[in-house]
């Protein structure tokens, strides 16, 4: 079966990529092994399955159990033994990710900026901040497709400049009419668009910008410990997305282009938005979803930048308290103070 784990030379236990030295690190003995200097196994599987050729059934290579994912799943942890595998059939072809950016933030530090985000629990509903939540804690690569688009610019517009003096006893407004034009070419490169039909655009669209310089050409043993998903979208369905992404900075450089008038008025804006690249590419989000008196709830975090999303639900009755707390002790320094000044406190 094409499952690949990664074992430890040394004592033989499961190896997974350590976020803080950027190697595949053994919890057990210490052993940690370069990742590019290590040949990818996933090479060998590419060499042997199709996508057509995809295997139904997927076994443990640690302790035989039958592995259960869904079908995106190309990454994940054996639910009996916690061993890390890599599903690599389902990232040949079309679905091999070109680059890969690691995660950079620990689960250690995740598990910290989401106590902070629920302020400890003091705001959030008794029962809330339950252990089994924050273990829940999970780091997932999430597809992505990046995009270089080339677009052709062509404005035509009607423009004013308008000056007011004064000369003897008469004020004079002058209105100089200018037709305008403009050819512009603006290229963007790595326009991200998530690729995965599960998780919420605008969730991952505030997640961004992700340090795009930190690519690597994809490995493997980088989602060795971590989830991992194919994407539901290709790079055709999700132009139109990249393009309505990109819009509105268009718009913003064309009216940069466009100062020194007193008013504008476009009468022809044309623009031809040509795909010159797409990569798929794996970006690394800790994340935590649940759901909570019949509503869901996102914490999600740019595993590279630290960057954290996401709205924890609220305990009225403590944000009341809280009030009524500081409202109390607001009382209370009035009234020493107005002792102080030589008042009664009562």
């Amino acid at each position: 079966m094409p499952v690949i784990d990664y074992k430890c030379p040394s004592c033989g236990s499961g190896m997974v990529f350590d976020s803080e030295t950027g190697m595949l690190s053994c919890h057990s003995c210490g052993r940690e092994d370069s990742i590019e200097n290590n040949a990818d196994p996933l090479l060998q599987v590419r060499n042997t399955f199709s996508e057509e050729e995809q295997a139904v059934e997927y076994h443990c290579k640690s302790c035989g159990a039958i592995i259960m994912t869904d079908a995106d799943t190309v990454a994940t942890t054996c639910s009996f033994c916690g061993s890390g595998v890599v599903i690599g059939d389902r990232l040949v072809g079309k679905l091999a990710p070109a680059m890969v950016i690691p995660f950079k933030i620990s689960k250690e530090e995740a598990v910290k900026a989401f106590r902070k985000w629920c302020r400890n629990g003091r705001l959030t509903p008794d029962g809330f901040m339950t252990a089994d939540r924050i273990q829940s804690m999970t780091g997932m690569y999430v597809p992505f497709w990046l995009y270089d688009l080339n677009n052709k610019v062509e404005v035509h517009a009607h423009a004013t400049r308008v000056r007011t003096y004064t000369r003897g006893e008469y004020r004079y407004t002058e209105t100089q009419h200018f037709d305008v034009y403009r050819d512009i070419a603006l290229n963007y490169v790595k326009v991200p668009i998530d690729a995965s039909a599960k998780l919420n655009d605008e969730l991952m669209d505030k997640l961004e910008p992700f340090p795009y310089e930190q690519l690597k050409s994809f490995k493997t043993p980088y989602l060795a410990g971590y989830i991992a998903e194919k994407y539901n979208h290709d790079e055709q369905q999700l132009l139109p997305r990249a393009k309505d992404k990109i819009a509105p900075f268009i718009d913003s450089f064309i009216q940069s282009e466009m100062t020194g008038y007193t008013s504008v008025t476009y009468t022809s804006k044309q623009i031809d938005t040509a795909l010159a690249r797409a990569d798929y590419v794996l970006l690394p989000v800790w994340m935590v979803q649940y759901d909570y008196k019949k509503a869901k709830y996102t914490f999600a975090m740019n595993g590279q930048t630290g960057k954290v999303v996401g709205k924890p639900p609220i305990s009225k009755a403590k944000v009341s308290a809280w009030f009524a707390g500081i409202a109390g002790v607001s009382f209370l320094s009035l009234k020493f103070v107005s002792w102080a000044m030589g008042g009664g406190l009562w």
